[in-house]
């Protein structure tokens, strides 16, 4: 409790002087809330009251009070996104030194969401919008940034020089194909594997020809994986060919990829595409298809759980910064969450924490 109540107090308090709850003992309530399936600033208060006895004992609450749903919900609007999201990257810190892990390494997904709900009277076409940086191999999040007017691509590249990322293959999809992405990565030690489609037109013009070339004359190597659950059966097969000298210039390029999948649905229905990559290291095409396929962890293992665990598409938290800074509270959320070694899916876990009290105060003890 006290490592997460340190990371909180560093962030500077926007009210006055005159306030009645100490900034670091509201923003945990707020994660203890949301731990226990909290999805508002109105569930948040109810938490507490309901609970004020147990959680006067950790954090300062004045006798027979709890703050209100308005408090919760003007700190959060109040509040600095980037010491917020200083403070999930502090957090992450903390929780891997509790689990034993190091920095990252391997493959660290960036992909953004829509808080689908959460913007303002007018703007419904322009939700707002999270970056995340994402660790694949321990599904845990290493940063995340508000997104200003949508921009997805100036958010992440914000985001992603905040991450160490020497030892990583940074993934992405065909947004996040762009000379600065690949800059960005290699000058922080790290190599890229990044979708590509038509919006860089001339370089898959260029990998499009080479592998053309090269399947005529026979001499691509491929390799293949199949996957059979959810009803379906998915085989992937893929190569790795040296970039050409003719190719558009673009940073740290190395080697293209391609992946041709057919997909066999429960019928019969069958559907095939062909996806290509570009990279900064000549992979084996094994390993260029294994990191090709858990750079959708992000999706699966971050924004589903949020979605419909969390229900953050429903949340109508739409004022100032407060739908950044509880989308920042809930990723908080989800990793202490997943960091217990129980075998129980998220939602249980959530369930195990509102019913029983030695459990909750035992997904603390990961954050050191």
């Amino acid at each position: 409790m006290e490592a997460v109540l340190a990371i909180f107090a560093a962030i500077d308090d926007p009210r006055d002087h005159t306030t009645q709850y100490e900034l670091p003992a509201l923003l945990f309530l707020a994660l203890a809330a949301t731990l226990c399936g909290a999805r508002s600033c109105v569930d948040i208060a109810d938490f507490a009251a309901a609970n004020r006895a147990d959680l006067a004992e950790i954090v300062d609450l004045p006798a027979d009070a709890t703050p209100s749903h308005d408090t919760f919900s003007r700190l959060f609007r109040l509040l600095d996104p980037e010491q917020v999201e200083a403070a999930l990257r502090g957090f992450g810190t903390a929780l891997r030194r509790g689990l034993g892990l190091g920095p990252a390494e391997g493959t660290v997904a960036v992909d953004g969401k829509r808080l689908r709900r959460g913007y303002e009277r007018g703007r419904a076409h322009m939700p707002p919008l999270m970056a995340g940086i994402w660790d694949a191999e321990t599904r845990l999040s290493l940063a995340a940034r508000t997104g200003a007017d949508g921009n997805e691509v100036a958010a992440t590249l914000a985001a992603l020089k905040t991450v160490s990322l020497k030892g990583c293959i940074v993934t992405g999809d065909a947004l996040h194909c762009h000379p600065a992405m690949a800059r960005q990565v290699r000058a922080q030690g790290g190599h890229y594997l990044l979708k590509l489609k038509g919006n860089h037109g001339p370089l898959l013009a260029a990998a499009q020809a080479a592998f053309a070339a090269a399947e005529a004359e026979g001499t691509l190597r491929w390799s293949s994986t199949e996957d059979d659950a959810n009803d379906r059966n998915e085989r992937r097969c893929g190569c790795v060919f040296p970039v050409p000298a003719t190719a558009p210039a673009f940073p740290g390029l190395v080697a293209f990829g391609r992946i041709d999948s057919i997909r066999t649905k429960r019928g019969g229905k069958t559907e095939s595409k062909t996806q290509y990559v570009v990279l900064s290291q000549r992979l084996p095409a094994w390993r260029m298809l294994s990191i090709a396929r858990r750079h959708w962890s992000v999706e699966n293992h971050l924004h589903r759980q949020l979605d419909v665990v969390f229900r953050e598409d429903d949340a109508r938290t739409r004022k100032d910064n407060a739908p950044g800074n509880l989308s920042v509270i809930r990723r908080m959320a989800l990793d202490i969450l997943r960091a217990h070694p129980l075998p129980r899916s998220i939602a249980r876990k959530m369930n195990l924490a509102r019913w029983n009290k030695p459990f909750f105060f035992e997904l603390f003890s990961y954050v050191r």
